[in-house]
């Protein structure tokens, strides 16, 4: 088996980090969780149950028709929000959480409890860490002894 360099070494383990992370259930709820519109719209769907698409857009101020219909079918993908097509002029589509997303919804709640009661916390541990580094010196580029 022929050694490998360091650089070798590092590649290696960031392509088996970066295998784990790609299976790592936890981390692949956070990438949907970290969704900036997900949490919005799951909790508008779960507080008024099923909502029509228009009634969604007005629900959640700033998100755009285009981003808000992406988001939905991103979640209907993962089978979080389901959607019903009645067959009327115009066609009503409407939006309701599954039994999964219902599943979904106390760990939401407790993250956005967690959120209110700490988020000042951690804004005044980012202002004390950034005034405290203020007067840092910015390091000087490396230079070669060569």
């Amino acid at each position: 088996m022929p050694t490998m360099t360091a650089e070798q070494r590092r590649a290696w383990a960031k392509a088996e980090f970066d295998a784990y992370m790609e299976t790592c259930p936890t981390s692949r709820l956070m990438a949907v969780l970290g969704n900036k519109w997900t949490t919005m719209l799951l909790t508008r769907l779960a507080e008024n149950g099923t909502m029509r698409h228009a009634r969604l857009a007005r629900a959640v101020p700033g998100i755009s028709a285009k981003v808000l219909t992406q988001s939905l079918r991103a979640l209907e993908r993962d089978g979080l929000v389901a959607r019903h097509v009645t067959a009327s002029v115009p066609v009503q589509v409407d939006y309701t959480l599954t039994v999964l997303g219902e599943s979904l919804m106390p760990v939401v709640a407790t993250v956005r409890q967690w959120a209110d009661r700490h988020m000042p916390d951690v804004e005044a541990a980012r202002g004390a860490y950034d005034a405290a580094r203020a007067g840092d010196p910015v390091p000087a580029p490396a230079r070669s002894l060569g």
